[in-house]
């Protein structure tokens, strides 16, 4: 399929009351208003297209932008690309849901998220911190250098209160993710959680529900969870 017949496709799986939702939620023109749910089968049939992700992801349009991350190919995109990428997500959904999951594919996953979140810019930030949210719940321990991550839980005990609103979500949920999928730091994950308590988050509609990383660690516990590991990251 070429860019235009995407499009079109897009926009006649698009509905009414999603557009409207999503432009509650900070959505900006333009967009369509198509489901993620309906956008699937058609990524199914494309596959992994990056030719045609980068073109859907240039037109600025959201459902398009959020479409490219489900068909692209991470193992060809350079860090060019993807700062390039992050550089026009303007919304959260795209930066931790589209950028952060399609760099956690890519084998320069690590590399880049350490310098987005060292970028002192709320969604680099996020995108960074859930980049690696989304790397421990599906790469083997072993990826992972032990000493770091557990100075990361430590940044994130001691500093999550003083960041960003969206930086502040996606450190929550990485501390989450160490304590029930990155099994050397379990318990240091529990400890840093509970320093932190909860975690408060504001949107222009109001508070955001944010959960209480001691309280879902716990539940994870409970239910089996602790060593948990997805098949893949995008569906």
């Amino acid at each position: 399929m070429n860019i235009e017949e995407v499009m079109r496709e897009l926009e006649a799986l698009s509905t009414a009351q999603t557009k409207k939702v999503y432009k509650a939620h900070g959505v900006h023109e333009p967009h369509f208003g198509t489901p993620t749910t309906a956008m699937r089968p058609l990524a199914k049939k494309i596959k992994r297209d990056q030719a045609l992700a980068e073109q859907l992801y240039a037109t600025g349009n959201y459902d398009a932008m959020y479409f490219a991350g489900m068909i692209a190919d991470p193992t060809l995109m350079t860090e060019e690309d993807f700062e390039r990428w992050i550089d026009a997500a303007y919304f959260f959904m795209l930066s931790d849901y589209v950028v952060a999951v399609t760099l956690a594919e890519a084998p320069i996953a690590q590399k880049v998220a350490d310098r987005w979140i060292e970028s002192g810019l709320e969604l680099k930030m996020s995108a960074g911190w859930s980049c690696y949210e989304w790397l421990l719940g599906w790469r083997p321990d072993c990826e992972f250098d032990q000493s770091k991550i557990k100075k990361m839980l430590e940044r994130a005990a001691d500093s999550i209160h003083d960041q960003p609103n969206r930086t502040r979500y996606a450190m929550n949920n990485f501390v989450i993710a160490v304590g029930v999928s990155y099994l050397p730091l379990h318990e240091d994950a529990l400890d840093a959680a509970l320093k932190i308590g909860k975690v408060k988050v504001s949107t222009e509609k109001g508070a955001c529900s944010v959960a209480v990383a001691s309280e879902a660690i716990e539940k994870a516990k409970e239910k089996g969870r602790i060593g948990f590991k997805r098949r893949a990251v995008r569906c």
